[in-house]
């Protein structure tokens, strides 16, 4: 199993992100959570197979039709930070 978090900037709230990005996760068998952050940005926690993980990441470079993503940063998380599913907070 692997872990990341990812921190998507740009227009990102207020356009279904977080939803499509649960949708995304769960085809892929992820468990973890997409919440929003103060300035504006999402917080991304993946876990699951490494493969798996890549694939989102790259799906957050382009996110749903309504987004502008700016930039994605990617670091290594706890898996155990997860939990169970895939949660938007």
């Amino acid at each position: 199993m692997h872990a990341a978090r990812f921190r998507v900037a740009g227009k990102v709230q207020g356009v279904w992100f977080r939803a499509s990005t649960r949708e995304q996760a769960l085809k892929l068998g992820l468990r973890g959570y997409a919440k929003n952050l103060p300035d504006g940005s999402v917080e991304v926690l993946a876990a699951g197979a490494a493969a798996a993980v890549d694939a989102l990441g790259q799906w957050l470079r382009v996110g749903p039709p309504q987004a502008r993503v700016d930039s994605v940063s990617r670091v290594v998380a706890e898996e155990a930070q997860a939990g169970r599913g895939f949660e938007v907070l």
